[in-house]
């Protein structure tokens, strides 16, 4: 069970859950240019990339009673300059989860685990389907 984060207020409490959190850094790193999506881990030496239902797999998140640090694990686009697109993620990131949890991001750790190359998919996925005579 993911920890819960705990918030008071005049009315009572807010309880915001760590996969909540994840969800939410998940979705802000895919939308910045250069990210081809989350990984998985890897297998085999190669890493698995997850799709937009999995968004919370490739994230890793510690969150405190006011503070969060975020770990997320991703795969690049070939070509994509890797430092440009870590920055703008960690900064994507820290503007969505403060703004929208209040919580204080105090970390947004990039972990890079490949490349997506566009073209060798294309190609793989024209190999696997059956011709038509």
């Amino acid at each position: 069970m993911a920890e819960i984060n705990n918030k008071a207020s005049e009315y009572g409490q807010i309880k915001i859950a760590d996969e909540v959190v994840g969800i939410i850094a998940g979705l802000a790193a895919t939308e910045v240019k250069g990210v081809a999506g989350m990984s998985g881990g890897i297998a085999g030496g190669i890493s698995e990339m997850l799709g937009r239902k999995n968004l919370s797999k490739g994230v890793k998140v510690e969150v405190g009673e006011k503070e969060a640090a975020i770990d997320l694990y991703i795969i690049v686009e070939y070509g994509a300059k890797i430092p440009e697109v870590a920055w703008e993620i960690q900064e994507s990131v820290k503007n969505a989860v403060q703004t929208m949890t209040g919580l204080n991001v105090v970390e947004v750790n990039i972990h890079v685990q490949g490349v997506h190359i566009e073209k060798e998919t294309k190609e793989e996925e024209q190999q696997l389907q059956p011709r038509v005579r």
